[in-house]
């Protein structure tokens, strides 16, 4: 065993697969105090933990544990010396019994802190109320932040949680409570059932004085038995009042009663807990018996149906996780896909049919789908089944290749195996590996069982190879009428170098402009086995005014359209009914945006056409803020003042002839606000904000007013009593929003004390006073401070290159990359001549730190990718002007 000295929080595969083979690991007992976590003086707590476990082929092993000091190491009774045995992060431990009938016992006696990042065990100060709140977030390796352990997917065991805690608080970890003792000082400690067996990522604990609602759902399994699964739903109690617990409720026992029926395998972790929680790094976290989410789902603003069918699409993604995931959990984060990508999947297929959301796969299509194609594009894409070397690599991961285009290809799967197969490969495939760990492999051997095929080829193609397919009609016409047309498939394999040649199941669409309205008028399926196929329903008949591949949505592929198709869309978009294929069409245009094939301004044209008459507010939503986007990075500069205004003024029309109190409303209001942060509609904002205005049916929210705020304080109007305003706002209605909401708008101020203020806070990650910020006040600051002028902003990124690896190394993964991410100067104009100054900084940066970890050049790397797509954007707009 080789010892790490340094930092050695990186965790390789090869150092797990090692801890793997010489160790079982049967139990843990984890005891917290966290009895004066209201005390914000008290950094620390008290964390210990009891671990039973064989060892086989080696008397040696380590632990992890990211702690502030261990005071004990007691292994099999005996003593250790934590000034030898601890080194960094890791445990060392030598003398193990060997043998299977051989049980090592051994305790770890430490301090863990509480955490300000969202990772480890999280503290969080309620502005309303100023309670306490705590929750934890491990995913993939932060449960060592909490107690020590072997923090692998593989080394699955029993947990048993006992925590003490201020006596009036809810205490909840993965298993029901068994006992409390009250100490009769203030605080009780809470004694939990141990579990099934898990991996430490999906561990949980959640304290502080939380609102709870219960209820219970009951399933009759197939013997006439009843499973009785006790629920409840949680917030922070200020926020009860705008928590619609009872549809989270609905919500849970619909999907409950639609896997049980899908999957014929008995949820097996007894309670179901929801938490939601502040401050969350993710949308959700699947710990067993214990979900925890964002508490942006608990709405306390008006929300749209989108919001509403997003909060539900992510309930069903964390329930698919309860059999994908949970009770059967891949070896190593390789095969991160084997559970993200069937639930993304997954979940909204039971959005679609167990809920009220019947239009859930229209979002999939034009959003998530949208996220996949930008990572699977970037150089740092990589195969659904990827090569995951260590832990940074894993954190970086979950992204949109492991999630919506995995879920995408899933989709096409059960469209190329057929629905039943897929679902008799899960039911199958659970009851062969319960509460055990998988590779690719297991999963293959369970689909071919299922649907009597080779699954090889297909997975080679679709699992095993990066990058995006490209999907195109190629017709040849005489006299009007098509006599040969085809369709191809393109692309290369950006790793590989190899020719992209996936099979695909799929329709090819007509639709022909008749009395204005675009419809459609033929759709024919479609399998693609290898590169071309011939379309001969097509012969002999005139050419429609659009040709869709991909109708329907059922792979995942970019389209590239005919001249007549794309002179179509641009002209009748907002006629075509089918809210699927609208948003196909929508995201392919976006597409091109993004690889400089269509100006755009032409599609910033396209939207003020169409847009007004998109029925689904999630697409409609998409769209502005890929219009923001277009704005900021895919225009030249001598463009974009026009433009922006040219877009306020529609959006500010579509406004005012909105259905009074519509979702079409809401949404058109608060994409105002954020085109106002460039000096956009400023009388509006300022009427909104002093009541002088109002439109029939629009509430100024907290949501909207401070988005109002932000684009007041942007825009260079934010006066001396304009701020004491929005001060006197944020005192009197304190939230988590006003709190994030008033450092944003702080920061936007376009005003040299205030850029240098929010610069130096976010790049140093602590408050004004020293106070270490938490990951949601860093990420407020650094995009406030990016609101600004190169005039303003442009001085400060001296001193941006030179912090990166210190920033790096001094902090969690997800705290530096808030931090890199955020302040990263992505904004820029198209260069005069030569190359940019931005680029020749980032390029010097990555040429000078070649030995910088890879998860860091990853960042720059990307953003430089960002960066050449927007000047390659910019100058098709300046060509074609």
């Amino acid at each position: 065993m080789q010892r790490i000295s340094g930092p050695n929080e990186n965790l390789s595969r090869d150092a797990a697969a090692w801890r793997k083979q010489n160790i079982s690991v049967l139990a843990y007992e984890i005891e917290l105090d966290l009895s004066h976590a209201q005390d914000s003086s008290v950094k620390t707590y008290r964390s210990k933990t009891t671990v039973r476990l064989r060892a086989h082929g080696s008397s040696e092993t380590f632990l992890d544990f990211i702690h502030d000091s261990i005071e004990s190491i007691t292994l099999n009774g005996k003593s250790i010396d934590p000034a030898t045995a601890v080194h960094g992060s890791r445990i060392y431990l030598h003398d193990l019994i060997q043998g299977a009938d051989a049980i090592n016992t051994l305790t770890i006696d430490g301090r863990a802190l509480y955490s300000r990042s969202g990772e480890g065990l999280h503290r969080y100060v309620d502005p309303a109320d100023g309670a306490t709140y705590c929750y934890t977030q491990f995913e993939p390796a932060d449960a060592r932040r909490v107690y020590a352990n072997f923090e692998q997917p593989d080394l699955k065991a029993a947990f048993t949680f006992i925590v003490r805690a201020p006596q009036d608080w809810h205490v909840a970890t993965n298993q029901a409570p068994v006992r409390v003792d009250n100490h009769g000082d203030g605080s009780a400690t809470t004694h939990f059932a141990p579990t099934l067996p898990i991996s430490t990522y999906i561990t949980t604990v959640l304290a502080g004085p939380y609102f709870v609602a219960t209820d219970t759902y009951t399933y009759t399994r197939d013997d006439g038995s009843e499973l009785l699964i006790p629920l409840n739903a949680t917030c922070r109690a200020s926020l009860a009042e705008h928590f619609d617990a009872e549809q989270i409720l609905n919500l849970t026992r619909a999907g409950l009663d639609f896997f049980h029926e899908l999957f014929d395998y008995p949820y097996p972790w007894g309670k179901y807990d929801s938490a939601f929680v502040p401050e969350y790094n993710l949308g959700a976290m699947e710990n067993p018996g214990l979900v925890t989410f964002t508490e942006s789902y608990v709405f306390t603003s008006r929300a749209t149906e989108a919001q509403y069918e997003a909060r539900a699409n992510t309930i069903m993604h964390e329930m698919v996780h309860m059999w994908f995931g949970d009770l059967v959990t891949m070896a190593w984060w390789d095969d991160l896909w084997l559970k993200e990508s069937f639930a993304d999947y997954i979940g909204t297929l039971a959005n679609a049919e167990a809920t009220e959301f019947s239009t859930a796969w229209v979002a999939f299509a034009n959003r998530r789908k949208a996220w996949a194609y930008v990572a699977d594009q970037l150089p740092s894409t990589h195969p659904i089944v990827a090569d995951i070397t260590d832990l940074e690599a894993a954190k970086q991961n979950f992204d949109g290749i492991t999630y919506a285009k995995g879920a995408s290809v899933l989709k096409q799967l059960a469209a190329f195996v057929g629905a039943d197969a897929f679902r008799d490969a899960a039911r199958s495939y659970f009851r062969a590996h319960e509460f055990a760990n998988t590779s690719l492999r297991d999963f293959l051997l369970a689909l071919e069982a299922a649907s009597g095929r080779d699954m090889s080829a297909w997975a080679d193609a679709w699992l095993k190879s990066a990058g995006v397919p490209r999907l195109h009609v190629e017709l040849e016409e005489t006299e009007g009428l098509i006599t040969a047309a085809a369709l191809h498939q393109s692309g290369t394999d950006p790793i590989t170098g190899t020719p992209i040649d996936h099979p695909h199941v799929l329709n090819i669409g007509e639709f022909n402009v008749i009395n204005g309205v675009l419809q459609r008028t033929a759709s024919h399926r479609v399998e693609l086995k290898s590169g071309s196929i011939n379309l001969p329903f097509l012969l002999g008949r005139p050419r429609a005014d659009l040709l869709l591949p991909n109708d329907g949505d059922d792979t995942y592929a970019m389209l590239d359209f005919d001249t007549r198709s794309l002179a179509t869309l641009l002209s009748h978009l907002g006629s075509l009914e089918d809210p699927l294929a609208r948003a196909t069409a929508w995201a392919a245009l976006w597409n091109m945006v993004r690889d400089a094939t269509l100006p755009a301004t032409a599609f910033l044209a396209a939207v003020r056409a169409h847009a007004e008459s998109i029925t689904e507010v999630a697409v409609l939503a998409q769209l502005l803020t890929q219009c923001d986007t277009a704005l900021t990075h895919y225009l030249p500069a001598e463009h974009r003042a026009a433009e922006r205004l040219a877009l306020s003024n529609a959006v500010t029309t579509w406004l005012k002839r909105a259905v009074p109190g519509s979702d079409a409303q809401v949404a058109t209001a608060r994409a105002l606000a954020t085109l106002a942060r460039g000096s956009v509609a400023n009388d509006i904002v300022d009427g909104l904000l002093s009541g002088e205005l109002s439109y029939p049916g629009l509430v100024l929210d907290e949501h909207l007013r401070w988005a109002l705020w932000q684009a007041k304080a942007a825009s260079g109007t934010l006066d001396e009593a304009a701020l004491a305003r929005l001060e006197s706002d944020a005192a009197s209605h304190p939230s988590a929003v006003a709190s994030s909401g008033r450092l944003l708008a702080l920061a936007a101020r376009p005003e040299a004390n205030s850029k240098a203020a929010a610069f130096k806070q976010a790049l140093s990650g602590n408050a004004a006073d020293g106070s270490p910020l938490s990951n949601e006040a860093i990420s407020a600051i650094a995009a406030g401070f990016r609101l600004g002028t190169h005039e303003l902003l442009d001085g400060y990124y001296d001193a941006y290159w030179p912090a990166l690896e210190e920033i790096w190394t001094s902090m969690s993964i997800g705290m530096a990359t808030r931090i890199i991410r955020g302040l990263f100067p992505a904004a820029q104009d198209l260069a005069a001549e030569g190359i940019h100054p931005v680029m020749m900084k980032l390029n010097t940066w990555l040429d000078t730190h070649e030995q910088a970890p890879r998860a860091l050049r990853r960042i720059l790397l990307e953003e430089r990718d960002y960066l050449t797509r927007s000047f390659a954007a910019q100058q098709l707009v300046a060509d074609s002007h």
